[in-house]
């Protein structure tokens, strides 16, 4: 071989191998600078990313769709069979289809209300049933409790408990009173009396009146026992049934009944927190309501069950009441509180004995005007009168 074939074979090795030594060089300086591991990173990431862009294309390009076609031509089909948007249409509603029975859940519809379908227009009458109270008679009639006791008066009197199984009681079509009208009263001082103007009466079709017939208002031409509607009257209560009866005086209760005290008592004060006086935490049926004379609690139980004095105090009433309450128990707590409790079947205590708070004083009855066993339970105090029970029990 020549020397000029020795010297281009050299050159011609030396030519190939440059790209290599290029490569080497580089790699050698990532290796100087440390950053040999982090390249080799790079690149796997890299190469990843490309496989994964690769394989996407190819997947567009060639995924089918349901019915057989390429995503390009389903995307064109999509526009060219686009067809115009159509307001909503609301069902028709069939009767027939939700009550023909034929399947499936449907609400059954009824026509009922507890309001009167018309308003009454005359007086009526009411048999009173088994379980029947002056409250669930007004809501049956949809008048006040107040309404059916003032329209009844003659018969009741002002107790809500004197009514009974069998009873018959006047209904009025609307509230207000009902009042016999008795010789030598006149129109002005009647409705001045229930709160409402002459003319209110007058005026009230079921009455009768006229104003060109009734005449002389101070001396009217109204036939005496004629029963007349006061529409809008208010009745007034008085408090006779149960006194003030102190520690001191107890004998001011002789006319209520022989349960009367007699003496003059001293003896424990009480607490004045008030204990729940018996085992039972419901009503029977009447509430504390002073526009039906109902100052008090009814609370629910058996016959026998046992009665607590609410607080410490002195008993001033032991025995018979007459005016409804049957057996009944007073005690004076001092500081002007006293408490009731009527209806009793056996009374375990005596005038001026000393009870403490939560001692038995009695069994659960139903003595008196009382349509079952319960407690006629009433709280008084001498500023404030007659409180609500429910204010002070624990």
């Amino acid at each position: 071989m020549s020397e000029f074939d020795e010297i281009s074979k050299l050159s011609d090795n030396s030519n190939q191998s440059q790209p290599d030594n290029w490569f080497v060089k580089l790699w050698e300086r990532i290796l100087q600078f440390g950053l040999g591991e982090s390249a080799l990173r790079f690149g796997a990431a890299s190469l990843s990313i490309s496989l994964f862009v690769v394989v996407a294309l190819l997947m567009g390009r060639f995924y089918a769709t349901e019915s057989g076609g390429l995503a390009s031509s389903r995307a064109e089909d999509a526009v060219i069979n686009q067809e115009p948007t159509l307001e909503p249409v609301a069902p028709t509603f069939l009767v027939d289809e939700l009550t023909s029975g034929s399947g499936g859940l449907y609400k059954e519809v009824t026509l009922h209300t507890i309001l009167p379908s018309h308003n009454r227009t005359e007086l009526t009458t009411y048999t009173i049933q088994s379980g029947d109270s002056l409250f669930s008679i007004a809501e049956k009639f949809g008048i006040k409790p107040e309404t059916v006791l003032w329209g009844n008066r003659y018969t009741l009197g002002e107790d809500p408990h004197i009514i009974y199984p069998g009873q018959t009681l006047n209904i009025l079509p609307v509230d207000g009173v009902l009042h016999m009208w008795t010789a030598g009263e006149g129109l002005n001082g009647v409705s001045e009396f229930y709160k409402v103007s002459a003319e209110d009466i007058v005026n009230f079709p079921l009455n009768g009146l006229s104003m060109a017939s009734i005449g002389d208002f101070a001396d009217p031409n109204i036939e005496p026992g004629t029963l007349l509607i006061i529409p809008g009257g208010q009745g007034v209560f008085t408090d006779w049934r149960t006194p003030r009866i102190s520690r001191e005086n107890p004998a001011t209760a002789k006319y209520v009944g022989p349960g009367a005290c007699t003496g003059s008592y001293d003896g424990v004060m009480g607490s004045l927190s008030f204990l729940w006086p018996s085992t039972e935490r419901y009503l029977s049926g009447f509430d504390y309501s002073p526009s039906t004379n109902h100052y008090a609690i009814d609370i629910a139980g058996k016959m026998g069950n046992p009665i607590f004095a609410a607080d410490n105090g002195v008993v001033v009433y032991a025995g018979w009441n007459d005016y409804g309450y049957g057996e009944m128990v007073v005690i004076d707590h001092g500081y002007g509180w006293q408490s009731l409790y009527a209806h009793l079947s056996v009374i375990n205590v005596g005038c001026g004995q000393e009870v403490f708070r939560g001692d038995t004083i009695g069994l659960m009855g139903s003595t008196g005007n009382s349509s079952g066993p319960h407690l006629h339970f009433e709280l008084r105090n001498d500023e404030y009168g007659r409180v609500n029970p429910w204010d002070f029990l624990q």
